[in-house]
């Protein structure tokens, strides 16, 4: 099986900032080919238990929002080829002026932004402002979507789509069907290369997705890790690496 392109997400700041650039160190050792950053947000609408609280924590630290592209500018700076998106909501996007906003991030070396919660055609100016400032933005398709919708989406112009891979929060175990491979291909048909994620946790469902999509995302399972062995760095490093090298099939 050949390398299997991985984007995966950390949570800015978790469990401490010295931990979070151990994870994304290890991540990228790993096989990770683009890394999505979250920036902490007190309701993560469309994340399961795990990034809830990794979230929670961090914003427990009074941790801002300057915090997390300051770490983003670190990761940019010491992995300059490595493409980083910045995953949030909208109202910590919108609340400084989004165009604004991405001027920042852009800065901080940022080529992506992930906001789940701005539909892409009514996205408060958020796509001019990537363009602007030499971006994507990667609006997200999920399977709820009417098929009118989806296909507006689809061909609506975007370079990316992340492709939810089932209703609900990202987390909990998803099983990679038929449907699973032809709701990607809908999402495809307008000519956008698909990121496929939501509950990717093993190198069985990377593989059953790679030949659909333009990379697999994970992001629970890696977040987990981090929390279990957040008290020994090393543990941290080589559990986190590990994962990242089964589901990319490095």
């Amino acid at each position: 099986m050949n390398k299997i392109k991985l984007m995966s997400h950390l949570v800015a700041g978790y469990p401490t900032d010295q931990l979070a650039l151990t994870a994304a160190r290890s991540l990228i050792k790993g096989g990770a080919d683009i890394l999505e950053i979250q920036l902490p947000f007190s309701d993560p609408s469309a994340d399961g238990p795990a990034i809830q609280e990794a979230c929670t924590k961090v914003l427990e630290r009074g941790y801002r929002t300057a915090e997390g592209l300051k770490f983003i500018e670190t990761l940019h700076k010491e992995f300059s080829d490595v493409p980083i998106y910045l995953m949030s909501y909208g109202s910590l996007i919108y609340t400084p002026g989004i165009r604004n906003f991405c001027k920042k991030a852009s800065e901080a070396g940022v080529k992506g932004m992930i906001i789940p919660d701005l539909p892409f055609d009514f996205d408060e100016g958020l796509t001019a402002a990537c363009k602007e400032f030499g971006m994507e933005n990667i609006p997200v398709a999920a399977p709820t979507m009417s098929k009118e919708r989806l296909e507006k989406l689809a061909n609506a112009g975007f370079k990316y789509i992340y492709a939810a891979l089932r209703a609900g929060i990202t987390g909990t175990n998803t099983t990679i069907d038929q449907s699973t491979l032809n709701f990607i291909s809908n999402v495809s048909k307008g000519g956008s290369k698909v990121y496929g994620g939501f509950g990717i946790s093993n190198g069985e469902q990377s593989e059953a997705l790679a030949s659909s999509v333009e990379a697999v995302v994970a992001g629970s399972v890696f977040v987990r890790l981090i929390t279990e062995n957040a008290g020994d760095q090393d543990k941290l490093a080589q559990a986190v690496e590990s994962k990242a090298r089964e589901i990319s099939h490095l």
